[in-house]
């Protein structure tokens, strides 16, 4: 559950806007324990376990402090940042990386300009802290190409449709993953989270979730 926190006045460091932004939060660390979330020192998402996304909730547009705890704990956080949200914005806040050097990865959620509404649209996203620089295919066709850790593409338009995911090392015929079946309908976005290890447990793979701006009434630019 996502709590919304109350606007803190003390955490401001830019004006204050009224307009509202929709904000998820996703846990992609994965060598972290599950997590509690303070946003403005208020507890926000109780354990937030890894590969887990929260609702999105609506904020206003403001600067917010963020902490990050080991589950049932509120000393040492793990992250402590502020972050401005903008006005009109829909985003999905990542933790990433190894716990030794965890962070918050904003990832906003586009507009497509002239968008097709028989199309669906896809984008990629590498939260694989060990994992190399990777070619992204679909059904075999090269979409996206050398995308390192914590790159974050464009979307591009597909026909609705099932389809594989291919990950191969940048620039190789080296598999690391593949995933089946990814079923894609019309009018809608999507970003593909590649999560995991390559060198342990847990696994690579990837997470596909309906983004936002899908449903939200509100694309960003």
């Amino acid at each position: 559950m996502f709590n919304l926190p109350s606007f803190d006045e003390n955490h401001v460091q830019f004006r204050n806007f009224n307009e509202k932004s929709y904000v998820r939060i996703l846990h992609a660390s994965p060598d972290a324990p599950p997590v509690d979330i303070y946003i403005n020192d208020k507890l926000a998402v109780k354990n937030l376990s890894y590969k887990s996304f929260t609702e999105y909730v609506p904020l206003k547009s403001s600067v917010y402090n963020i902490k990050v705890f080991p589950a049932n704990s509120t000393s040492n956080p793990v992250i402590n940042k502020n972050l401005f949200i903008p006005p009109n914005s829909i985003f999905t806040i990542a933790a990433s990386g190894l716990l030794e050097d965890i962070e918050l990865l904003p990832i906003l959620d586009k507009k497509v300009d002239n968008k097709d509404p028989s199309k669906a649209y896809l984008r990629f996203v590498h939260l694989s802290p060990d994992a190399p620089a990777v070619d992204f295919y679909i059904d075999d066709k090269l979409i996206f190409k050398n995308i390192a850790f914590e790159d974050i593409t464009n979307y591009i338009p597909l026909a609705p449709e099932n389809y594989t995911i291919k990950l191969k090392v940048a620039g190789t015929d080296n598999t690391v993953l593949i995933s089946p079946n990814m079923k894609l309908n019309p009018n809608k976005y999507y970003t593909v989270y590649a999560v995991g290890l390559v060198s342990s447990d847990p696994p690579l793979q990837v997470l596909i979730p309906l983004d936002g701006n899908s449903y939200l009434g509100m694309e960003n630019k």
